[in-house]
């Protein structure tokens, strides 16, 4: 499955793009703030290509200019219970590089269109962090609406922290 929007490719990962991958996971600024450590190697990239970016409805963000993987958005496989199914949560990292330019809102919207026209789904969910404005801002430019705020433990970064859950449904 390959998504298109005005400026963005949405596709699946491939093994060519662990440099790529490589080149923007491994900013301190980019893993942090959504749960994971930065990539300290090729290699790591290359295991998280084959493993969590093989998923289904996983796809790398690749700038159209360039050519480039800048990002990484998708279903990640995550649900919850408090509004009707099927539901999918999606998550999304980008490159510090394309900051500010409004290409996640844009993946994001995309992958709207996609999981509630091809997927069927009856809800959509994202979440972030208390301290993610980044991330806040994304969710606001797109429409979700918040449902809860709770507490998690971060395995990854080893903390406790606060964690905001928005929604869409069909019908909003």
């Amino acid at each position: 499955m390959v998504l298109e929007t005005e400026r963005l490719i949405l596709r699946p990962f491939v093994e060519t793009d662990v440099a790529d991958l490589y080149a923007y996971a491994r900013d301190p600024r980019v893993g942090p703030d959504a749960g994971w450590q930065p990539h300290g190697s090729v290699e790591e990239s290359r295991q998280i290509i084959g493993t969590v970016f093989a998923a289904p409805n996983v796809f790398a963000v690749v700038d159209k200019v360039s050519g480039r993987v800048i990002g990484s958005a998708g279903f990640v496989g995550r649900h919850q219970t408090m509004l009707p199914g099927p539901d999918e949560e999606i998550g999304y990292a980008l490159s510090p590089e394309f900051w500010g330019r409004g290409l996640i809102p844009e993946a994001v919207r995309e992958l709207l269109h996609y999981g509630f026209e091809d997927l069927r789904l009856a809800a959509i969910w994202c979440g972030h962090y208390d301290f993610n404005d980044k991330s806040r801002r994304v969710v606001e430019k797109c429409g979700f609406r918040w449902r809860f705020t709770g507490q998690t433990w971060d395995e990854p970064m080893a903390e406790e922290r606060t964690e905001l859950h928005y929604a869409l449904t069909r019908a909003e």
